[in-house]
């Protein structure tokens, strides 16, 4: 290469640093659908300066940009296209370092026919004459094992043994070479296996089965000599890579960074930082650990994590120092009167922290997680007595040695031994209906048992799993419906089960238990719970979705003690339910450093121990002890928790009516809506002092025109009909983004929300037709091709209207198109692919793009419409016409080809309008925006108090929506306008409140695009550093290029005379 090309280079490179910065910067603050292209690099490492040798003589010396060739075995068949995709991205990463990186090229036609061995003999030939340094990484699919199949230990042997053979074929074979074995898992809820009859815990039981995979391979491992050598190494990555969502998943393109991002942090030597509740960090090869991760180089941290995941020897049992402790003289007949020694039977429904998983667990053995110790559960265990294990039945029987129904031992719901302890691992609210008419036949059939005069104590504790799951669906996991299936549960032992009293344990404060997966010390297996319970390890710190958790997380609380309040069940003097809330707020415990105590946990970080269990049982028997409304609500389990007692003026488990309390009752009902209207808070109404020249700066009240493109939704169609003869009416006056009828206190629509903030706006439509259709262009059953003759009349219309002026007036102009094109997609696959929708879509931007002056589009993403085979109704209308207007989605079967197929289509067409309007063609003008509102992303049914498809949300042919639904539609859009890009609500959650709506800020008082939504810095780099100064560092940078490319190559010169005339001279010592 001339030594000119060096010097550019070497310019180029003076400059290195500040274009490090700036591509960091750019990179961290781009919208999230603009990281979606293939060819997205993840980020930038600064470069460490090369070793003096060209190419490392160790695999455990070996760096990133002494890689030549990225190879793979074992792709998984289920996922190949995600993992390719991902290896995609890791290349990217590689080749920072080493540009000319070799990646394999999968034949994909040949992965059907091979085994693992065939593809490790094929490899090994391809690379027969490389002699360049290479990575193989070699994947284990998990999800080739059945979780629930009695053969799990021996097919998981199997999969090892072929791992093994594989390897030592690539050892005989291959020189110069890393593998990194990485087990891989796809969805969760992807399972092959007929396990749906099971009732313990899918997500649990998968976790164990990566951890078994994971033990198994690292003990077969370390058994080999394949750590030691010097030009061939095997590493297993520490953690399993699992697919958190399917293929089809809103969050897919995060997904497999997040996965690109894990393998390249494994293949790293191991530092430290922090693991949850942050953005994604892309590590970078340091000074001081430079090298490719490898067993010889990476001991010392690996041992490091094992010590100090330790945790101490607890004491478990409890001395009882109660002297009060005889039975009532006669068996009482009221629950107000009724003492410790009265109790007969116990029992207890719930979820894994009843059956007790992992209570018995070692430290080390995270495998026992999945065993249930049942003997030791906090409510209802009875194993031993309470001077060894402190459990609520111990306690009881301190007083009554009679006692039964506590379980023992080790085993699931169905053992003998588990007596009256029905919970199930895994199990929601929802299964509560079913543990309770199991428990109540147990109890009936139970000979020990009489169930009309024995007096029984029953625990209800759940919620847990539920809030583990409710970002996965906020709707089927709200506060209201998770506690109205609680309550059909307790209003089924109301009514059945005589003499008992209920302890309704509140849901716990569950967010402190992120704290141990945020220190890598501790060494919890953060990966395991984030397959367990996704929702709470999930969020970031400092996020909408964190403080989301939290808010569900009271409100559940909160519903719990809203249920038992209303005296529901105080209605007859043989039964009652208590809630105990002594887990309303927990501390987290913490060592004398102030890390959180594993000794408190299971091995997995997230079930309790049997520590934990004996304090919890403490505090359930306090929390029966005290006073409604005096309970204690906060427990301290560093402080300890000593045991109450029974007093002779106060003996009996207390209830609302011995503790003289008065339950407050149930809330008011609300008045009875007449109308869909919204209250509205907002005080920055003012608009700019002058009109905006750029779209970046536009606030809502410098909007002077709506108008409107699509099809019937935004027609209006049926919105308001009362009867199928007023179905085919188009109401465009309520239509979610054009209706102007009334105001916004009765009617609900952008429109009359921007009427706030100027009242003079033009375009609207009213009432029922086209008469005063204003700049509402849409029409019933357009599909996307028809979307540019749309916007050719709306340019027309807004020319020819006297009251618009055209070339300065700001417009606000929202899309939503594509109902059409999927419902009919099945009849004309051809020309309503989502390619040509795409073509469309990019057909009519173009046209508002060059003719449009000062615009702000919206465009809506097309809601998932399979959803809408849930809305269910006896009206003609809804059993007749709406499979006739939307076939394609409503016709197929479930779990059918065609069904399938649709979806897969609804979701393309989703991504092809992101990769347009975040693909930059719309960037160019200043006055002209196009910005994606994303709320019908992950389309949610809205659901009725019973927890069914609420179909008030619809019309009378059960598809179009009503005018409910275009209120809701018009705040989930207006909020939308209201959040960054890159931060926007990608689900609706319709619930109707008038108080929804979301206002401008004093800090961002603007409508939000692309270009206002991430911060700017004083180090920016989007040109707001003067001219003249970036002339003068490009000149800067230039000569200090040239200097430093000019000293190299002086000293390269200098060097390689004296190195010659040295050998002439025939010396031997070394010169620099």
């Amino acid at each position: 290469m001339p030594r000119s090309t060096f010097l550019i280079l070497g310019a180029l490179l003076g400059l290195g640093t500040i274009f490090t910065d700036c591509m960091k910067f750019v990179q961290e603050n781009r919208p999230a659908a603009d990281k979606t292209t293939e060819s997205d690099r993840l980020t930038l490492c600064s470069p460490i300066p090369p070793p003096l040798t060209s190419s490392p003589a160790s695999v455990h010396t070996l760096t990133p940009a002494d890689i030549g060739g990225l190879y793979t075995l074992g792709l998984p068949l289920a996922h190949r296209n995600e993992v390719s995709r991902v290896l995609t991205r890791l290349a990217e990463l590689i080749s920072m370092f080493n540009p000319e990186l070799i990646t394999q090229h999968v034949d994909q036609t040949l992965l059907q026919t091979r085994s693992l061995l065939q593809e490790v003999e094929d490899l090994c030939v391809s690379l027969n004459q490389v002699t360049d340094w290479k990575i193989v990484f070699l994947f284990v699919p998990a999800d080739l094992v059945c979780t629930c199949s009695p053969q799990v230990d021996v097919n998981v042997k199997t999969v090892v043994q072929e791992v093994d053979e594989a390897l030592q074929m690539l050892q005989n074979r291959l020189h110069r070479t890393l593998v990194h074995v990485v087990v891989w898992s796809g969805h969760y809820t992807e399972e092959k296996c007929n396990c749906r009859d099971e009732l313990v815990s899918q997500r649990l039981q998968k976790a164990i089965l990566l951890k078994v995979l994971q033990d198994f391979l690292n003990q077969r491992l370390k058994a080999s000599s394949w750590y030691n050598g010097v030009d061939f190494s095997v590493v297993l990555q520490s953690s399993p890579a699992f697919l958190k969502t399917n293929s089809e998943s809103e969050n897919t393109w995060s997904e497999l960074n997040r996965l690109a991002i894990q393998l390249w942090t494994n293949l790293l030597q191991p530092a430290s930082g922090p693991t949850v509740g942050v953005d994604m960090i892309i590590p970078c090869p340091t000074r001081e650990h430079p090298f490719l991760r490898t067993q010889m180089n990476s001991k010392e941290e690996t041992l490091s994590l094992r010590t100090a995941s330790k945790p101490a020897d607890p004491v478990m049992g409890t001395e009882v120092l109660c002297t009060e402790r005889s039975p009532s003289s006669s068996t009482p007949k009221s629950v107000h009167e009724l003492r410790p020694a009265d109790i007969k039977v116990v029992a207890a429904v719930g979820d894994s922290l009843t059956a007790a998983n992992g209570v018995g667990a070692t430290n080390d053995n995270l495998l026992l997680v999945i065993n249930e110790y049942r003997g030791l559960s906090w409510s209802i265990g009875g194993d031993e007595n309470v001077t060894t294990v402190t459990t609520l039945p111990n306690i009881l029987k301190e007083f009554n040695p009679s006692l039964t129904g506590f379980s023992k031992g080790v085993g699931n719901q169905n053992s003998p031994a588990a007596s009256l302890n029905q919970a199930v691992a895994g199990a929601r609210s929802g299964d509560m209906v079913r543990q309770v008419r199991a428990l109540v036949d147990k109890m009936k059939r139970d000979s020990s048992i009489d169930f009309h005069n024995d007096w029984k104590v029953i625990t209800m504790f759940i919620g847990g799993n539920d809030i583990c799951d409710f970002c996965t669906d906020s709707i089927s996991f709200s506060p209201r419906n998770v506690v109205s299936q609680i309550q059909q549960a307790l209003d089924i032992l109301h009514s059945e089960v005589p003499r008992a009293v209920v302890n309704l344990v509140e849901l716990l404060s569950i967010t402190p238990l992120r704290d141990l997966h945020k220190d890598k010390s501790l060494g919890c297996p953060t990966w395991f719970v984030e397959i367990v319970c996704p929702c709470v390890v999930k969020p970031k710190d400092g996020t909408s979705e964190l403080q989301r958790l939290i808010d569900f997380n009271r409100a559940y609380q909160f519903a719990m003690r809203e249920l038992v309040d209303s005296g529901r069940y105080d209605t007859h003097d043989n039964f009652s339910v208590i809630l105990q809330p002594f887990f309303r707020e927990v501390f987290l415990p913490r060592l004398e450093d102030g890390r959180p105590d594993r000794s408190y946990f299971s091995p997995d970080c997230f079930h309790l121990s049997q520590k934990a269990h004996t304090l919890m049982a403490r505090s359930l028997w306090n929390n029966m002890l005290e006073p409604v409304g005096n309970k204690t609500f906060r427990e301290d389990f560093t402080s300890g928790i000593d045991l109450k007692c029974p007093s002779q003026t106060n003996p009996f488990l207390r209830t609302a009516l011995n503790s003289n309390y008065t339950f407050p009752g149930p809330p008011p009902s609300p008045p009875p809506v007449t109308n869909w209207g919204s209250d509205f808070s907002c005080v920055n109404t003012a608009p700019s002092n002058s009109v905006p020249t750029s779209v970046h700066r536009l606030r809502p009240a410098d909007i002077k025109i709506v108008a409107a493109l699509g099809d019937s939704i935004t027609a209006g169609f049926g919105a308001k009909a009362q009867n199928l003869l007023q179905l085919k009416n188009e109401y465009r006056g309520v239509s979610w983004s054009i209706g102007g009828d009334d105001s916004l206190e009765t009617v609900t629509t952008l429109p009359n929300i921007l009427r706030k903030f100027n009242p003079d706006i033009k375009g609207v439509s009213k009432g029922i037709g086209k008469r005063q259709t204003g700049f509402n262009m849409a029409v019933s059953g357009a599909k996307m091709a028809e979307i540019p003759q749309q916007i050719h009349n709306l340019i027309i219309t807004m020319k020819n209207d006297s009251t618009v002026n055209f070339q300065n007036d700001w417009k606000l102009v929202t899309l939503f198109i594509g109902g059409n094109d999927l419902c009919q997609y099945c009849n004309d696959r051809v020309t309503l692919s989502p390619q040509n929708y795409s073509h469309h879509m990019r057909m009519s931007l173009d046209i508002l793009y060059k003719e449009v002056p000062r615009a702000i589009v919206n465009v809506l993403e097309i809601l998932e419409i399979e959803g809408l085979r849930r809305i269910k109704s006896d009206s003609l209308g809804c059993k007749l016409i709406q499979k006739q207007v939307c076939p394609c989605f409503l016709l197929p079967g479930e779990d059918s080809p065609e069904l399938a197929e649709i979806k897969r289509i609804n979701r393309d067409v989703q991504i092809e309008t992101e990769k347009l309007v975040y693909g930059g063609n719309y960037d160019g003008r200043e006055d002209f925006a196009v910005v994606l509102q994303p709320f019908f992303k992950n389309t949610i049914v809205p659901l009725d108090t019973d927890g069914r498809p609420d179909s008030t949300y619809f019309s009378k042919d059960c598809f179009h929506f009503s005018e409910r639904g275009h209120a809701d539609m018009a705040i989930a859009l207006w909020n939308n306008m209201l959040e960054p890009v890159g931060q926007k609500q990608t689900y609706n959650n319709f619930t109707n409140a008038r108080n929804n709506l979301k206002c401008p800020t004093e800090e961002h008082p603007y409508i939000f695009t692309k270009g206002n939504s991430f911060p700017t810095t004083t180090s920016d780099c989007s040109g707001s550093v003067p001219a003249w100064l970036a002339a003068v560092l490009a000149i800067v940078g230039l000569l200090i290029g040239w200097v430093i490319t000019w000293t190299v190559f002086f000293c390269r010169d200098k060097t390689s005379k004296r190195k010659i005339m040295t050998y002439s001279l025939g010396m031997k010592e070394t010169t620099f």
